[in-house]
């Protein structure tokens, strides 16, 4: 006699009226992350900083010249963001006071003076508004139908013919290959400051270092200053590095990393793992100081905002490219196929592990 299937308790009217709110609420999400854009658009946050912390909404609407009967309706904007911790509020009425907070700090415009830079963390204005661009909207706009095809094309190729930070991207619309330029070296450098800060024994003795995918060697340059001994070489593609010169600080090496990475002791990634074995060629031996320092996503919180965060930038990563987030586990076999014998997690800070393997 076949197995019946269990029988499915039918919801109380509760846990529907609670299933309704949480549908509305993941059907409207995006509307938070075009607020958000937004009040980036608009200079909410550079505006609050620069009245020293806190501004009214009438103080925001003659600072930033937005017309007067915009008012209310930005009022429902920002109290929207005061719910979700983008600002803080001491109401959320009319005439309330608006207040920068940690999320928002991050978000003051980095041509304000150098005042955007919070404890040594770059603005994220080019990351929010490169994730929210178009063209990645579009790309998560077309995921269905991607699924639907045997096709081995990238989620945004299929839906726009080009490639993330490739020359085919310059070509379709060169702005916004700028942004997600921008957005991805504010990304590699935010909470680095804090690496430095929790983690400099990941750092002290060595005697060199390469940094790959090293952008303007803004991240070598934070390394030398805290550790002046270390000799930082930044490598990246050409059209990065661009006239960069050498300058006695940093030495700047234009070429494929997945051919070559010029020897050091340890070598520095921020996502690009695909070179670990070439990462491996570039150390010497575990008992000279030999490792990869490797800064990146970890899925391992158990649960709250952190591993929302985490999954959210798992899922980004079909939208761009070919890449993953990963568990411990999925890093442990990802270090053993390129021949490494051991690995640490030196410290979790917020959703990114910072690792050192060893050959």
């Amino acid at each position: 006699m076949a197995a019946q299937a269990p029988t499915m308790l039918a919801p109380t009217n509760e846990e529907l009226l609670q299933a309704q709110a949480d549908l509305w609420r993941h059907s409207l999400y995006y509307i938070t992350s075009l607020s958000l854009q937004c009040v980036i658009k608009l200079g909410i946050p550079t505006a609050i900083h620069r009245a020293s912390g806190a501004a009214s909404l009438p103080d925001l609407v003659t600072a930033l010249s937005l017309p007067p009967s915009k008012l209310p309706f930005l009022h429902r904007l920002m109290r929207l963001l005061v719910h979700s911790g983008v600002f803080a509020a001491d109401d959320t009425t009319d005439t309330g006071t608006y207040r920068l907070t940690p999320l928002s700090c991050l978000l003051v415009d980095g041509d304000d003076d150098g005042a955007a830079i919070v404890d040594g963390h770059p603005s994220q204005v080019p990351t929010v508004l490169a994730m929210g661009s178009r063209h990645c909207v579009e790309a998560a706009m077309g995921l269905a139908d991607w699924i639907k095809k045997d096709s081995p094309s990238l989620l945004f190729e299929d839906v726009h013919g080009a490639t993330p930070f490739d020359e085919s991207m310059a070509d379709l619309d060169p702005e916004t290959h700028g942004l997600l330029n921008e957005g991805l070296a504010a990304h590699d450098g935010s909470g680095f400051a804090a690496v430095l800060r929790e983690c400099r024994e990941v750092f002290q003795g060595l005697e060199s270092l390469t940094d790959c995918g090293g952008g303007d060697g803004a991240t070598a340059r934070t390394i030398v200053e805290a550790f002046p001994h270390i000799k930082c070489t930044v490598l990246d593609l050409p059209r990065v590095i661009g006239d960069k010169k050498t300058d006695g600080v940093v030495s700047y090496v234009a070429g494929d990393m997945l051919s070559f990475i010029p020897p050091a002791q340890a070598v520095m990634l921020k996502g690009c793992v695909k070179i670990l074995a070439q990462c491996k060629k570039a150390i010497p031996s575990r008992e000279a100081g030999g490792k990869v320092i490797i800064i990146d996503v970890v899925i391992s919180s158990t649960s709250g905002p952190l591993l929302e965060a985490e999954l959210l930038m798992d899922v980004g990563m079909i939208l761009i490219g070919k890449g993953q987030q990963r568990d411990e586990n999925k890093w442990c076999d990802l270090f053993k196929k390129a021949g490494f014998s051991d690995y640490k997690i030196v410290k979790k800070l917020g959703i990114r592990g910072i690792f050192e393997v060893y050959p």
